[in-house]
């Protein structure tokens, strides 16, 4: 250990003294690290953005569609409910949810327009990452609220005239017995041009809204764990089939990664970039390195006649290069996480993301394990060279 410590403490005064002629190289270094760095970084950004996007879309991994149709036949909506609902419970399913799409008749200022409204459970927040404007997502304990809690997008929100959510507004359903729901949260727009939509909890639906509104029964989305999501889906069908044998069943992962990592490609593309910048650092460092050397052969060489070994010197050089080039690595990765994590740069890349993730720990790892790589093999023949320095090339030099 002692000896370790005296030649690091030695690298870094021969750092210190020869600054000026490898300051070039600390900062080809330094630069290549941090674009290896940010490349890294940008690419997981952007990967986690098209994630977040497609989740919302489609749900996580591995999440199960369970859909029935009626067959020559009616099927009975609370029935269908019910075995839904008693699936999620016998598989134990931590995060499940009824969703049905249909048309909500909302009182709005310019009169009563037909909504486009998603009947929900609480459950479906997580499942699809819904990203809130305002207000929050359905808790739990709505479902015990007497008036409906309803979630509007922006679009709804502004034609109602945007009211102050802390002010508890509520938003009229015109039917027979009309009734009135208070509106919880404000979501994104899907796109910009998006037209009023809401969502209510499943409990608030089957107890406020017209049995007669249903158009077709409701389906079901199961998050489930990937390894099991295959053995799932056939149970579920087997057990549905049973109770509904007039009835067509299409149990179906419906999330991004069902045909496997869309993303994987994007993946390759940001390594090969990074590599290609590694590999020009590299080649810059080692250039540097060997003129460094050939300037310091009478140095070299007077520190043989005082009885330096071979190996000492071998270690000695590559220890320097590997010094320096750690610290670069680190000013390199400095200057990446200040890149990544500018606004700007946040904002172009991860637009309309609901969760921005924090700098990639992986990147930074990489960027001084390559740091350190790169001096490495830097160091390694410009360290050869160094040992085959005799002491009679001290006097010619």
């Amino acid at each position: 250990m002692t000896g370790f410590i005296a030649a690091l403490t030695e690298a870094w005064s021969e750092l210190r003294i020869h600054k000026t002629r490898i300051l070039l190289a600390l900062i080809g270094v330094a630069l290549s690290v941090a674009a290896l760095t940010t490349v890294v970084g940008l690419g997981n950004m952007a990967r986690e953005a098209m994630v977040q996007g497609q989740e919302q879309q489609s749900g996580r991994p591995a999440t199960l569609s369970v859909e029935l149709y009626p067959e020559g036949g009616q099927l009975e909506q609370a029935s269908v409910q019910t075995a839904l609902e008693a699936v999620a419970e016998r598989y134990a399913v931590a995060h499940s949810s009824l969703k049905l799409s249909t048309n909500v008749p909302f009182q709005f200022p310019d009169g009563v327009v037909p909504t486009e409204t998603l009947v929900v459970d609480a459950a479906y927040g997580i499942m699809r990452r819904v990203d809130m404007v305002q207000g929050a997502w359905f808790a739990e304990q709505d479902q015990d609220r007497l008036a409906p809690a309803v979630i509007v997008n922006q679009a709804f929100y502004q034609r109602l005239g945007n009211p102050d959510l802390r002010t508890a507004p509520t938003v009229q359903i015109f039917q027979d017995r009309p009734v009135t729901a208070a509106i919880v949260g404000v979501q994104r727009n899907d796109w910009p041009e998006a037209m009023p939509r809401a969502m209510i909890l499943a409990a608030h639906y089957d107890r406020t809204i017209a049995a007669e509104a249903l158009s077709m029964p409701p389906a079901m989305e199961l998050w489930v764990p990937e390894d099991i999501a295959e053995p799932l889906t056939q149970a579920i069908s087997a057990d549905l089939r049973a109770q509904f044998p007039t009835a067509s069943v299409n149990v179906f992962r419906s999330d991004y990664a069902a045909f496997g990592d869309p993303f994987a490609p994007t993946q390759l593309v940001v390594g090969g970039i990074a590599g290609l910048v590694l590999l020009l650092g590299a080649v810059g460092l080692l250039n540097i390195s060997m003129v460094t050397v050939r300037y310091r052969v009478r140095e070299i060489g007077i520190r043989r006649s005082f009885g330096a070994t071979s190996g000492r010197i071998f270690f000695g050089v590559m220890l320097e290069s590997v010094v320096a080039t750690f610290v670069a690595g680190v000013a390199g990765v400095m200057l990446a996480i200040a890149v990544v994590k500018s606004p700007w740069v946040q904002e172009q890349v991860a637009a309309g993301l609901s969760e921005l993730p924090p700098f990639p720990l992986e990147a930074a790892l990489i960027g001084l394990g390559a740091a350190t790589a790169v001096g490495a093999l830097a160091g390694l023949v410009p360290a050869l060279v160094a040992v085959r320095v005799k002491v009679i090339d001290a006097i010619r030099y």
